[in-house]
């Protein structure tokens, strides 16, 4: 394993106060494990800004990513957040998370477009998948397995079934996997320790900035 990546989906949550004080909490985490392991943190398209001059001045290496992308380009689409602005504040964009595909019935067709606009602007795609047989886009090089009944449940898949889920998506191209759903600072070192996934994507627990470093360190 090259890179071990912790993916934090802060989710829409946390206002710019609330930020401020999940940042402070953050920043005493040991810098060693940031040079160790390959942090990303997608707040919400209003923070990135804050993140991004947070993690700056005092010295963090974090990567930022947003958490959907518009399916738009630049131009007349009141309302959307382009891949040419986001790539202002990040590096990353999550893609397919199953409450958009949920919320917004997104189809393949229009998530494979924000990932040929992500990837047009040297985004990297986190393109979310519900299991081995999900559609993924030419082009995407993370994929994030994100099994629905684990999403918030406090019901993980087991690792085992997770790496082997990893197992049959890399035989479809070179893909970095990572899993999602219901990952705690105890259950973590399970499934990074497993020789098909490269990390993990992190949503509820990622809320406490004291419970995410816990996460990375047992990471």
């Amino acid at each position: 394993m090259d890179s071990l990546f912790i993916v934090a989906n802060l989710k829409s949550n946390k206002t710019y106060d609330e930020a401020k004080l999940w940042l402070d909490v953050f920043k005493t985490i040991d810098k060693f494990l940031l040079e160790e392991k390959k942090i990303i943190i997608c707040p919400s398209f209003t923070l990135l800004k804050v993140f991004k001059s947070f993690f700056s001045d005092n010295n963090l290496k974090v990567s930022l990513g947003a958490q959907t992308v518009s399916s738009f380009d630049e131009g007349a689409h009141t309302g959307e957040v382009n891949a040419k602005q986001i790539k202002d504040f990040a590096d990353y964009v999550i893609i397919g998370h199953s409450e958009e595909r949920k919320l917004l019935n997104e189809s393949d067709e229009t998530l494979t477009q924000k990932v040929n606009l992500s990837l047009r602007y040297e985004l990297n795609p986190i393109y979310c998948v519900q299991g081995k047989d999900t559609f993924i886009p030419q082009g995407v090089s993370m994929v994030a397995y994100e099994p629905l009944f684990a999403i918030g449940s406090g019901n993980p898949d087991t690792p085992q079934n997770a790496n082997q889920v990893a197992s049959e998506i890399k035989t479809k191209g070179e893909h970095q996997v990572l899993y999602g759903g219901s990952i705690t600072n105890e259950n973590v070192g399970s499934f990074t320790s497993q020789p098909n996934l490269s990390g993990v994507l992190v949503g509820g627990a990622s809320l406490e900035a004291q419970e995410l470093i816990k996460i990375i360190d047992n990471a």
